[in-house]
């Protein structure tokens, strides 16, 4: 049987120089952008390619030699289904205006304290029961169930006081009463101790944490005039003690300054909800399309503000629709983000491009991304203020649709050392850095002084901020695979503009290969899908130095893992996605990750050392790709 060489050119490196045409003619084609692809993946052995390969002034051609046939078994089975699914996910998202994103504890309880007229409003309250962990807490480790417990807690006072009524959907009062008490006790716990640990930097926990806690303690306090069945040991419990990173003062202030008609900084809009009675002076808050910033919580905070001025009939009745509709697709609990068409599109586009994966991209898709960027960038979605990850991420993911956007609407964020995220940001992100860098990496310039000098300030300071074992740490995200594949490859990429960064990604390898767990996965509290694609993403789409075996091996191990994790079809939407992105708490963007899951599937599976190396378990049947 004809044996085959797998050709491939890595577009990121590619500058369009032409010598693999010249040097083996037939085999390269040059696209509208000038970048070189191979005419087929599978080519006859030639040395005329293998010059190519070798002559390639930034090794852009990638070729792996005599390891496949036709009809053999180092092409896997599953290689089809996974493309097939790219393909679903992206017609999914073209379909979709809103976004697909798990259901928030603490964007939920805020609906179950403040709307209880919305639809769903049971289902909000059995989800919250249902989401309580043994400990009595709520969300994950390291401080991240402060805020979704704070916020749980707060809202079951709040419903039980409502049970004591006659309600034809009250929940059993027992219920709320155990979820109640053991949430206090581990809010009491973990604030008790040397007045409470620091908590992680999620979106407006320096007010959301104040807020909540006053809130308690008032409910807290009237316990003593006003007593619950079951909470009787509570009435003489002191108040709830707030850390030291809850800053009371700044929530003072600008509730003070919307009171004399300050206007509300946008950034803030998407936690309207923490000014309370004050957010009716917010007048400039208006809600894009019935959301106000994005938030279910924050748009029934300016439902709730009868008194304000600006207040018109259509942005009400279209704010109960958005509302009506987020709820629905619970049914009941909610996001915290909603719509994220922008971000969810960006990044969707993104990872299938790091999974070297020649999907086709729908041009409603493209438009709604050109549509997005305006001359202060792009917005995660509309309602939302500009900011430059994800005016990076819509640039990068329009290059990678053939576009050649300007990226001029990048410069007004460029700081002394590196790029803000949005103006008056308290700490930089790595992973916003890093999109930049691999955009400026990705689009050509006029100005390519200043886009050289920008990236090499960004991987300078990226460089600075690795951490000694080789991995990174961002705001955006609680899991350091997350940071450490975003900056990786974005160093390995900004390779194409001279910059020289192998050391950093060979410590990032490093990191992956040592922190691998027995069973093949890679995570920070448990083994995930998302942690371990992203693993795959730094092993199989990076260049190294250095032996390449071990670093088969332990894609070849993930890769299994990751086959093992599979429901129904090789793409399964509705798989275990624990929560791991920052927002008022932490949350999956769904589509995000199934994408970067396929990704890591194909990188494994076009790479012939690693089919080579699965282990027999690892293989997969020949699924049909989730409709």
């Amino acid at each position: 049987m004809t044996r085959y060489w797998r050709l491939s050119v890595d577009r990121d490196r590619c500058i369009g120089s032409g010598q693999c045409r010249a040097t083996a003619p037939g085999s390269f084609e040059l696209d509208d952008d000038r970048l070189a692809h191979p005419s087929e993946a599978l080519v006859e052995p030639s040395e005329d390619i293998r010059s190519a390969a070798d002559l390639c002034p930034v090794g852009a051609i990638t070729l792996d030699e005599g390891r496949f046939e036709l009809a053999g078994s180092l092409i896997p089975p599953w290689l089809d289904a996974v493309e097939k699914a790219a393909e679903g996910l992206l017609a999914e998202l073209a379909a979709d205006g809103m976004g697909q994103v798990s259901p928030s504890v603490y964007e939920t309880a805020r609906l179950v304290a403040t709307a209880t007229w919305l639809d769903g409003h049971p289902e909000r309250v059995r989800f919250l029961l249902g989401q309580q962990k043994s400990d009595g807490s709520w969300g994950a480790p390291d401080g991240y169930g402060l805020v979704p417990t704070l916020s749980a807690v707060e809202a079951l006072f709040t419903e039980l006081r409502r049970a004591q009524r006659p309600a034809a959907d009250a929940v059993q009062h027992g219920l709320l009463v155990s979820a109640v008490t053991r949430g206090l006790a581990w809010l009491s716990a973990w604030l008790g101790e040397g007045g409470g640990k620091p908590f992680p930097d999620t979106i407006a926990a320096e007010l959301i944490v104040p807020w909540l806690i006053g809130d308690i303690n008032r409910q807290l306090g009237r316990l003593v005039s006003e007593p619950l069945p079951g909470l009787d040991a509570w009435s003489a419990h002191p108040p709830l003690s707030a850390p030291a990173e809850a800053d009371e003062a700044f929530l003072e202030r600008i509730r003070g300054s919307v009171r004399v008609d300050h206007a509300l900084p946008d950034k803030l809009w998407h936690s309207l909800e923490v000014l309370g009675a004050d957010a009716a002076r917010a007048d400039n808050v208006r809600p894009v399309n019935g959301a106000v910033g994005g938030s279910p919580a924050a748009t029934v905070a300016w439902q709730r503000t009868k008194g304000s001025p600006v207040r018109t009939a259509d942005d009400v009745r279209l704010s109960t629709r958005y509302l009506e509709e987020v709820q629905r697709r619970g049914p009941g609990p909610v996001p915290g983000i909603s719509p994220i068409t922008s971000f969810e599109r960006a990044w969707t586009i993104s990872a299938l491009a790091t999974g070297r994966m020649d999907t086709r991209i729908p041009r409603e898709l493209v438009d709604s991304l050109r549509q997005s960027l305006s001359s202060t960038g792009a917005p995660a979605a509309p309602g939302l203020p500009p900011d430059s990850d994800d005016t990076a991420g819509v640039l990068y993911a329009l290059a990678k649709a053939g576009d050649q956007p300007s990226p001029d609407c990048l410069w007004s964020y460029e700081a002394d050392s590196y790029f803000l995220c949005f103006p008056g940001e308290r700490t930089p992100s790595t992973s916003t850095n890093a999109h930049i860098l691999e955009t400026l990496a990705a689009l050509d310039t006029a100005d390519r002084t200043r886009r050289q000098d920008a990236a090499e300030k960004i991987a300078a300071w990226l460089r600075k901020n690795q951490e000694p074992d080789g991995k990174w740490w961002d705001k955006w995200h609680a899991s350091p695979y997350y940071a450490t594949a975003c900056c990786a490859l974005a160093l390995d990429r900004s390779a194409t503009l001279g910059i020289d960064a192998v050391d950093a990604v060979d410590d990032a390898v490093r990191w992956i290969l040592d922190t691998q767990r027995a069973d093949g996965s890679w995570g920070r509290w448990e083994g995930t899908d998302e942690e371990t694609s992203y693993a795959l993403h730094v092993l199989l789409a990076t260049h190294t130095s250095g032996d390449k075996t071990p670093l088969t091996r332990a894609a070849a191990r993930g890769c299994a893992f990751l086959l093992r994790q599979n429901g129904p079809g090789i793409d399964d939407r509705d798989a275990h996605l624990p929560r791991l992105w920052h927002d008022k708490d932490l949350y999956a963007p769904i589509a995000v990750i199934r994408a970067a899951r396929l990704a890591a599937l194909h990188l494994a599976a076009t790479d012939p050392d690693v089919v080579a190396a699965l282990p027999e378990n690892g293989s997969a049947p020949v699924w049909e790709a989730a409709r």
